[in-house]
């Protein structure tokens, strides 16, 4: 026998089938490091620091964000930012102004080249904790939720988060709904997270033109009434220095829009809002 769908919680809007968040990605790398990926095509032999992606990947804070910020506005919607520490500590001003339009703040490693999985236990500690310090002296809000560069926690991350006192933890990808995790440090909700209509794959791995990216959200939510009867959760994702450019904004813009029409059967949401739901 097929399994049964999940309860929802009674927070969940009624009569709403798919929840969907919307998350911006706002990526910092320390002095020494660069994206892996950029929009170079020949890679640099190892120990050359490629000043170019390092250059791309700055566009997220200096404009990408900024941007997406009057996107978000016009479209009435909130999303969580999820930003690396080290970005925060060096630009306050925009880390105020994402809490001052109503949206939430989430922890994103201090460095995108610090994979929690590469790390020592008290290397990953340390981490956690200097990346939440920035965040919350950048912002004046404490990051409630969590994802690590690549998407790539270590085997003692989730308990690390809830030694931390964090309330959720976005990176599973085994279930279609949240769920309470429990750890030696307590409980926190695991969140899952969708790669389907996200930029980083969609156009920088697969090279995509950015109005597939809305044409997928669109592929989803026309198919979505067929599949109603098991709740799940998706993901709107843009990184700020990749849709934060012109052609990215526009289409995300579209996508919301897209979302805005379907609220028949649409719960527009964020990571945070719904990590709340589950936990209470």
């Amino acid at each position: 026998m097929r399994p049964p769908a999940r309860p929802l919680p009674a927070a969940w809007p009624q009569g709403r089938s798919l929840a969907v968040s919307v998350s911006v990605m706002l990526e910092g790398w320390s002095d020494n490091a660069a994206p892996g990926v950029g929009p170079m095509g020949n890679v640099l032999k190892p120990g050359v620091l490629d000043l170019q992606a390092r250059s791309w990947a700055d566009y997220g804070a200096n404009e990408g964000a900024w941007r997406l910020l009057d996107v978000l506005d016009k479209a009435g919607v909130t999303s969580v930012f999820y930003v690396s520490g080290i970005l925060a500590e060096r630009n306050q001003a925009l880390m105020r102004a994402i809490v001052a339009e109503g949206h939430a703040i989430a922890a994103h490693g201090w460095g995108q080249e610090i994979i929690p999985a590469t790390q020592s236990v008290e290397d990953e500690k340390r981490d956690l904790v200097r990346c939440l310090t920035a965040l919350e002296a950048a912002s004046g809000q404490r990051p409630r939720g969590w994802l690590s560069p690549r998407c790539t926690p270590s085997a003692n991350t989730t308990e690390l988060l809830a030694e931390a006192g964090l309330g959720w933890h976005a990176e599973f990808f085994d279930f279609d709904l949240p769920r309470v995790v429990s750890t030696k440090s307590g409980p926190i909700t695991g969140v899952p997270f969708t790669m389907e209509v996200n930029d980083m794959p969609h156009s920088v791995r697969y090279g995509n033109e950015p109005e597939a990216y809305t044409r997928i959200l669109g592929r989803i939510l026309e198919g979505w009434p067929a599949l109603a009867s098991r709740p799940a959760c998706l993901d709107v994702t843009v990184h700020a220095h990749v849709y934060g450019r012109p052609m990215g904004a526009i289409e995300f813009g579209h996508s919301l829009a897209l979302l805005k029409a379907h609220e028949d059967f649409v719960f527009t949401t964020d990571h945070d809002s719904l990590g709340r739901i589950f936990a209470a």
